[in-house]
Parts: C-alpha cells; sequence; structure tokens
C-alpha cells in the first residue's frame, strides 16, 4: 500500500488532482472517438473506395486521386480563388475584432457599453443563409434597397449580384460584420486582465487615450492577438462552404469556386468519396503545414507560440 500512494503522489498529486483527472477521462475519451478514429478513414484516399467492398475490402490506387486532383484544368484557379478569398478575410477581418475591444475597452458608461457589446454581437446569431438572404434584398437588382437609393437619385439600378467583382467584397465585408463583435469578446477578456497600476502610471507620465491604448493595452494583449493570428493563418485553405454555394452563380463562378465547393460537386454529388477524401487530405496537410511556419516565425521573432 505504501508502494502504490507513492506512485499516486508521484503521477497524480494531490487528491483533488486526482479528481480532476479522473473527471478529465470522458472529454478526453470523447476526443479519440470522434476526432482520431474517424482520422483512420483517411486512407480511402488512397483506395478505390466501393460502399460494398467497405475501406479495408477496397482496392489500393496509390496516388491515383491526388494526381488526378493536380491535373484538373482548373485546379490552379480554384487554389488560387482559395487562397485569396482567405487573405482577404484575414487581412481586412482579423484587426476589426481588435479594434472593437479596444474601443469597448474605452467606453466608461458600463451600460453603453454592454448595449454596444450586444449590437454587435447579435449578427453572430443569424445563420449563414439569412446573411446571404440579406445580401440579396439589399443589392438585388429590381428590389434592393441600394438601388432603391440610386433611383431616387436620378441614378439607374446596378446588377451588383450579376457583377464578377461584386462577390469577394461581398463574401468578406458581410463576414466582418457577422464575426467583428464575437471575435472581439476574446480581446475584451485579455483587456480586462491587465494591471490597473499601468494605467495610473501612464496617466501619471501625462500619456494620452491614444498612447495609453498604443503603449499599454496593444503590448498586453500582444500574445493573445499572436495566437489568434497563428489559428487563423493554419486555415487559411478552409474557407466556409455554405457561403460561397450560397453567393454563387454563373457570372461569379470564376472566382468563387474555391476547394469546399468543388469536392461538394465533383466528390459528394457525382459520389466519388475517394477523390474528395483525396482532397481534404491535400487541404488538411497544407494547412498543417503552414500552421508549423507560422508558429516556428512567431515563436522566434515575438516568443509567443503555441507550443
Amino acid at each position: 500500500m505504501g508502494t502504490l500512494s507513492k506512485l499516486k503522489k508521484r503521477y497524480f498529486g494531490k487528491k483533488s488532482m486526482l479528481q480532476l483527472y479522473l473527471l478529465a477521462i470522458i472529454p478526453i475519451a470523447c476526443i479519440i472517438l470522434f476526432c482520431y478514429v474517424p482520422m483512420s478513414g483517411i486512407l480511402i484516399a488512397f483506395k478505390d473506395y466501393s460502399v460494398r467492398k467497405g475501406i479495408l475490402g477496397s482496392p489500393w490506387a496509390g496516388m491515383k486521386y491526388f494526381e488526378q486532383l493536380f491535373g484538373t484544368p482548373i485546379f490552379t484557379d480554384i487554389l488560387r480563388n482559395t487562397i485569396v478569398l482567405s487573405l482577404l478575410g484575414l487581412i481586412v477581418g482579423f484587426p476589426f475584432p481588435i479594434l472593437l475591444a479596444l474601443a469597448f475597452n474605452e467606453i466608461r458608461n458600463a451600460r453603453i457599453k454592454k448595449t454596444l457589446q450586444t449590437i454587435s454581437f447579435a449578427p453572430y446569431f443569424i445563420s449563414t443563409v439569412v446573411v446571404v438572404g440579406i445580401l440579396n434584398q439589399i443589392f438585388s437588382y429590381r428590389y434592393g434597397v441600394v438601388n432603391g437609393v440610386l433611383n431616387l437619385l436620378g441614378q439607374e439600378s446596378v446588377n451588383f449580384l450579376g457583377m464578377r467583382g461584386f462577390f469577394r467584397p461581398a463574401y468578406v465585408l458581410s463576414g466582418v460584420w457577422q464575426g467583428a463583435g464575437y471575435g472581439s469578446v476574446l480581446y475584451i477578456a485579455a483587456l480586462s486582465s491587465v494591471d490597473l497600476s499601468l494605467y495610473e502610471a501612464a496617466a501619471l507620465d501625462g500619456a494620452s487615450r491614444l498612447q495609453r491604448v498604443i503603449y499599454v493595452d496593444l503590448p498586453c494583449i500582444a500574445p493573445t492577438i499572436i495566437i489568434s493570428l497563428i489559428m487563423n493563418t493554419g486555415s487559411i485553405l478552409s474557407v466556409g462552404f455554405e457561403k460561397v454555394f450560397l453567393m454563387q452563380n454563373p457570372v461569379n463562378y470564376g472566382v468563387s469556386e474555391i476547394i469546399s465547393t468543388y469536392v461538394y460537386k465533383t466528390g459528394i454529388v457525382q459520389a466519388q468519396f475517394s477523390f474528395s477524401t483525396a482532397v481534404g487530405l491535400f487541404n488538411a496537410v497544407v494547412n498543417f503545414v503552414i500552421l508549423l511556419l507560422v508558429n516556428t516565425v512567431a515563436g522566434k521573432v515575438s516568443e509567443t507560440s503555441l507550443f
């Protein structure tokens, strides 16, 4: 019993820690069961998968479906559209939650602050279908609000939804509107932990509000910003499917066809499961490599990284 007690104390620490370890068993088991066990399905990417034969019974196909992907005539366009759309969302959308959190932090009236936070947070709960519907109602050629205003000013209606160049700005800016409030919560929480003595010291030194933001707030939340940036760049090829698919039309197809929509049309609709799995695996590997690179660079430059 003495040896067992020593082992428990060595590996689990106090009794309270042992209870925490036991409490963590269920979520860890769920992660293994629903996240890691299904990863065995990547074998489908290397097989001529047949539902009747199953994963193990299907014959090996080697790199056939990866060659099919890279040999697709529009693969370059699809990859470029995915990267451009993701980078635009990152460049335009990433700073907005930070600026919003800094603005909220400067509001001293608690009631106004909570009201504005609620207003900015509310769009996050609107479904993607509704967001696209709102865009259609605002920019519709016949019944759109924008064209209604143009007509009142004596201008002709503009077919925004039929313009190739309208897709990317509409996608990115609507995403900023929908997600900025939700994204700011993380930075608001980080700002709440800033030591008040730093503000007092800055005030004694005669620092203005803007200077306090630059020299106190931003350095204090810099680790949070870096971690968030790493996580965002690690999913650069994982552009959302639903919104792009709903906003697609024959006019903007050349700039709106991305990896996820292409997989849906060729892999899922046409039941090419091996091909769609190969594309998904390619996507995941590229994202993982980018995550490692950005994490390494961030660790060397700022000494802040995921691992």
